[in-house]
C-alpha cells in the first residue's frame, strides 16, 4: 500500500501535470518539447488481458499531439521486479501514444536512487533501458524565493531538504512562497511537509512559521498548525478506538490554543475514553 510519502508526489503532478516537465529538465535537459502542453493520461498500461500493467502516472506533452510521454514512477524501497516492468511501460506507452517515451524515476532515498539508475539490460544486443533518477541530489535546493520556479518545487525542495543543512533556508522560502498562492491549496502543501518531515525538521519548520512572540506569521500557518494538531488528536483517538460524540469532536476543533491540543493528543495516546481526554 503507497504510504504518504509515496502518494505526495504523484498527487502534485496530478494537479500539475507540466510539474514532470520541470522535475525531468533537472534530471535531463533538452527531452521536454518547447511547445510542451501537459496532460495526465490514463495509466493502465496493459496490452495483454492476463497481464496487468499500472504506471503511477502518465504524462503527455506537446501542443496538438503528444510530442513525448513520461512515466512517472515514485520509487521508496528497490524491487527487483521493477526491472521486468519499467521496460513493458516504456513500451506499451510508445505503442499506444505514438510518441517517444522515458521512465521518469523518483526516489527521494539516495540509496533506492542509486539502485534505479542500474542499467536493465533487455536481452536484445544494443537494447538497454536506462531509467531518468530523481534523487535528493537532482531535487534543487530553492534558497532564493524570488527563482522559484512554481510553489510545488518550494514544497519539494522543503520536504527533501528540510532535514539537512540548508533546512533554514529552504523553509524560509517555502514560507514566503506559501503566502503568495490560494490560501487552500498552501494549506494543503503545508499539511503534506509537515506530515513528511522528521521530527527535528518539523519542530524548526513550525518555529519558523511563529513571530518573535510565539504568534504565527499569518493566520494560514495558524489554520495549518491548528489542523495538524487536530488531526493528530482524533487519530490517536482512532488508534485506541475511542468513541468522539459530536460535542467532544466540536470542541475539538473549536480550541485555538496549540498548547492545548498537544496536551490533549498525549493524553489521547494511552485513552480508553473520550473523558480521559477531555476530561
Amino acid at each position: 500500500m503507497p504510504n504518504r510519502g509515496h502518494q505526495m508526489w504523484l498527487e502534485l503532478i496530478r494537479l500539475r501535470p507540466a510539474l514532470a516537465a520541470d522535475l525531468l529538465d533537472y534530471v535531463c535537459k533538452g527531452l521536454v518539447p518547447s511547445t510542451a502542453h501537459a496532460r495526465m493520461e490514463p495509466t493502465d498500461l496493459s496490452e495483454h488481458k492476463p497481464v496487468s500493467y499500472h504506471a503511477d502516472a502518465v504524462v503527455t506533452l506537446g501542443k496538438d499531439r503528444p510530442e513525448l510521454a513520461v512515466i512517472v514512477e515514485v520509487q521508496q524501497r528497490r524491487d527487483p521486479q521493477k526491472h521486468l516492468t519499467w521496460p513493458a511501460y516504456v513500451a506499451t506507452a510508445r505503442a499506444r501514444l505514438g510518441c517517444p517515451t522515458v521512465l521518469l524515476v523518483i526516489s527521494p532515498k539516495a540509496g533506492v536512487a542509486g539502485w534505479a539508475r542500474k542499467p536493465i539490460p533487455l536481452g536484445h544486443p544494443g537494447l538497454v533501458l536506462r531509467p531518468l533518477v530523481l534523487g535528493p541530489e537532482e531535487v534543487p535546493v530553492l534558497t532564493d524565493a524570488q527563482a522559484v520556479p512554481s510553489p510545488e518545487l518550494a514544497f519539494l525542495s522543503a520536504a527533501v531538504h528540510g532535514p539537512g543543512p540548508d533546512g533554514p533556508k529552504v523553509f524560509e522560502v517555502l514560507l514566503d512562497c506559501m503566502e503568495t498562492i490560494d490560501a487552500d491549496w498552501a494549506q494543503g502543501l503545508m499539511d503534506e511537509v509537515l506530515a513528511v518531515l522528521p521530527r527535528a525538521a518539523r519542530n524548526l519548520l513550525e518555529g519558523m512559521m511563529k513571530t518573535e512572540t510565539g504568534e504565527y506569521r499569518s493566520e494560514l500557518f495558524r489554520q495549518v498548525v491548528h489542523e495538524t494538531q487536530v488531526d493528530f488528536v482524533l487519530a490517536m483517538l482512532s488508534s485506541r478506538g475511542v468513541t468522539v460524540p459530536e460535542e467532544a469532536r466540536a470542541r475539538i476543533f473549536g480550541c485555538t490554543d496549540v498548547e492545548q491540543l498537544l496536551e490533549w493528543g498525549k493524553r489521547a495516546a494511552t485513552a480508553d475514553s473520550i473523558k480521559d481526554v477531555l476530561g
